[in-house]
């Protein structure tokens, strides 16, 4: 009997990883053809406010569409919360004489009997596994994989070789003008075309208010509250130490502003941007958050040259530091949410001498860094040794 995938999700947007995988899943598990289905309204998430229309997505895939695959807008055309039982129940009867393959990734194969009527599911079509090789995943779906076909599911399992970026990483990178090496052909040019997701809008110098909103947006939830504690912090440090309060808390807000990207996107962003990186940058890319941190706090919010070098050092620091290097470099240490050994004394010398507090900051990461094994940035070394030979 032939096969035929089904291929659902939001395609918000549709990258090389949406169509890479569906070409690999078409491959590997020998598919006469795979339909790309674009949800309506996705039942387990709340698309962002700035988020296309579904026609607009599915639009957006029948650009990027490959080679035996077709858009199918089955769920669009239904309305309201889309359910795969559904889809895969009207599927089987316009397709009798086929098998279906329902194509998923691991964490949602992972979930799959939490979703709505998953044996209604197994009964009209198989699932095929995308995964990408990890011991410990591969237990994990060899343990799910037995309960399926304890029911009597049909389970396929290929291995996926594509590098994944998520729709949510990706929405990022497009906010820092780089994200086009993830797109397929003629996307990113229809997305600016049409202004999607805020490509016409212009950051550049806005109001703190405005600022801190889009920050944030761009930030994992998890890192907020630092965030916004660092703002804080640098702004009380500069009122204390003479700098501009105000650069100091942009500085803070920006500080972190590329840090919810991987290592590779890091290293993407550098690319994009013309960036030559050094080798311990390119052998430690955890370290180039500030680095492309500072790139798009001067080419996408137009920071002045102040905040922009202070985000550039505020992570391995450097010397000869001025005010507002030092303010974001301790500010980031040791604001109200950071919690470690020394914390407390950090914050004493931040606002007794700043100097001390800068040197203690470069000491403790040092420290670590030597006893986890790790290379110690040549900025950082440099820093600390700036700062005994000026006695402090």
């Amino acid at each position: 009997m032939d096969r035929i995938g089904i291929y659902g999700g939001t395609f918000n947007p549709p990258h090389i990883g949406h169509i890479r995988g569906a070409k690999y899943a078409a491959d590997a598990l020998k598919l006469e053809k795979i339909l790309l289905i674009p949800s309506c309204v996705a039942p387990h998430k709340t698309l962002p406010a700035n988020s296309p229309t579904p026609d607009q997505r599915a639009e957006m895939l029948r650009l990027a569409a490959g080679e035996n695959m077709e858009v199918c807008d089955i769920e669009l055309r239904r309305g309201g919360a889309s359910y795969t039982y559904e889809t895969v129940e009207t599927l089987s009867a316009q397709y009798p004489d086929k098998e279906l393959v329902l194509i998923m990734g691991t964490d949602m194969f992972l979930s799959f009997l939490s979703w709505r009527e998953p044996q209604r599911i197994l009964q009209k079509a198989s699932i095929g596994v995308l995964y990408r090789g990890d011991k410990g995943e591969l237990e994990q779906i060899a343990a799910q994989k037995k309960v399926l076909e304890e029911t009597g599911a049909k389970v396929y399992l290929a291995e996926n070789p594509v590098t994944a970026i998520s729709s949510t990483q990706l929405r990022r990178m497009m906010t820092f003008r780089c994200a086009d090496p993830f797109l397929p052909a003629g996307i990113g040019s229809y997305i600016r075309e049409n202004g999607l997701y805020d490509t016409a809008c212009s950051y550049r110098n806005l109001p703190i208010d405005q600022l801190e909103q889009a920050v944030v947006s761009l930030l994992k939830p998890s890192r907020v509250a630092h965030v916004l504690g660092c703002r804080d912090t640098a702004a009380e440090l500069a009122l204390r130490w003479g700098a501009d309060p105000t650069d100091a808390a942009r500085a803070g807000l920006l500080h972190d502003v590329t840090k919810a990207l991987d290592d590779c996107l890091q290293l993407t962003l550098c690319r994009e941007y013309g960036i030559v990186l050094g080798e311990f940058s390119q052998k430690n890319p955890k370290t180039l958050h500030a680095l492309t941190g500072s790139l798009v706090a001067d080419r996408i919010f137009g920071e002045n040259a102040a905040v922009v070098d202070a985000i550039a050092s505020h992570t391995t620091g450097k010397a000869n530091m001025n005010t507002l290097q030092k303010i974001l470099y301790v500010a980031d240490y040791m604001e109200p949410n950071r919690d470690f050994p020394g914390v407390e004394e950090l914050r004493r010398l931040a606002y007794t001498d700043l100097d001390k507090a800068l040197k203690l900051g470069l000491e403790m990461t040092l420290k670590l860094l030597q006893e986890n094994q790790q290379d110690i940035s040549p900025e950082s070394a440099e820093a600390l040794a700036f700062l005994q030979q000026a006695g402090v």
